[in-house]
């Protein structure tokens, strides 16, 4: 071995801590109307889910999920998944479709896929079921599992119209959203019992929190620690610190 190759190999590591930390202090900033979270979550900022190979030297490649889960995004999942090459898709969302998230959840566990938050990026809301998903999953130090309570009240101008139209209106809307929040309370629970999370998660968590009105009200987000994220076997591997910092693009 040449005189060369150690001097490399500490240069690459700690390239990589800069990068690391980089990403980290970009989450840093706390959001004053939620301490658990950053002001500005990694979520991306693409309109659709976009599926992209990340080719690594010496390493398999990792498929890029990334961008809102969108009403017609299981079909490109599909197609990226039967070209891709590897086995691990690295996860960045603000959430969307809660209905397509759950079925990509499935269809990424019947691809035997391993799912990962990785430093710097983060997951939200429907994109939870899709890295739930994963056979193996990770969420490394620097990438964020965050969740709210799921809720059938977020549009409230036809609460608003309802309200207005009499106490019949509004007692038939109340029943309306008490059976459909019970249903997807079961589907929830059924999908964490599958997919070998625990259902703790729901109650001490995710039901915990004030229900999310519109994706404005940052307070009612709730970003898991690394403790909880293992203690509710979200990741089924602990972050033991061999963590690869995501790209940084927006």
């Amino acid at each position: 071995m040449s005189g060369s190759e150690p001097l490399k190999r500490r240069f690459a590591a700690f390239a990589a801590a800069l990068a690391l930390a980089g990403s980290q202090a970009a989450q840093a900033q706390t959001d004053p109307d939620n301490p658990t979270c950053p002001r500005t979550p990694n979520v991306s900022n693409f309109r659709e889910m976009r599926f992209t190979v990340q080719q690594r030297p010496g390493q398999s490649p990792v498929l890029l999920a990334e961008g809102m889960i969108d009403d017609h995004m299981i079909p490109r999942l599909q197609a990226a998944l039967a070209r891709f090459q590897g086995d691990e898709i690295w996860l960045r969302s603000p959430g969307g479709n809660a209905q397509i998230g759950n079925q990509a959840g499935r269809l990424i566990r019947s691809n035997n896929m391993t799912t990962r938050i990785p430093a710097g990026w983060a997951c939200f809301s429907a994109c939870n079921f899709m890295f739930m998903g994963g056979g193996v999953r990770y969420v490394d130090q620097g990438g964020l599992f965050i969740v709210h309570m799921f809720t059938h009240t977020g549009n409230r101008e036809v609460i608003r119209q309802e309200v207005a139209r009499g106490e019949d209106n509004t007692v038939g809307l109340i029943g309306e959203i008490e059976q459909q929040s019970a249903l997807l309370a079961s589907e929830d629970n059924d999908f964490l019992i599958r997919m070998g999370i625990s259902r703790r998660l729901l109650t001490d968590i995710m039901y915990r929190q004030s229900a999310v009105a519109d994706g404005q009200n940052r307070s009612t987000r709730r970003c898991l620690t690394q403790a909880e994220v293992n203690r509710y076997f979200v990741a089924t591997v602990p972050w033991t610190g061999a963590a690869t910092p995501a790209p940084t693009r927006r």
